[in-house]
């Protein structure tokens, strides 16, 4: 997989900014078939940045209900990396 297919897109919430950038982590949406090397690599070579670990969990789709019918997404995976202190990615700094 090369890494634009593994990091699927940043997760810009309120705890992802406030509680886990002044713990130097970041957090992304990520491809459910990537391992935490794989992700590792995926972010490091997008951001340039240096990784130190990576911590990944599998959250369940919401199931939705549209009158009578209902209707599940798929599950999505999210992964915190923590950067190494000093390292910075631009992308969420300005929130």
């Amino acid at each position: 997989m090369n890494p634009q297919s593994i990091i699927v897109r940043p997760l810009v919430t309120e705890k992802a900014n406030k509680a886990l950038m002044q713990s130097n982590k970041v957090t992304f949406e990520v491809n459910p078939g990537a391992n935490k090397s794989e992700i590792k690599k995926a972010i490091e070579s997008l951001f340039k940045v240096k990784v130190l670990k990576v911590n990944t969990i599998t959250l369940p789709a919401k199931v939705r209900r549209f009158g009578a019918s209902q209707s599940q997404g798929s599950n999505w995976k999210k992964a915190v990396a923590t950067l190494k202190a000093g390292d910075k990615i631009e992308l969420f700094e300005g929130a």
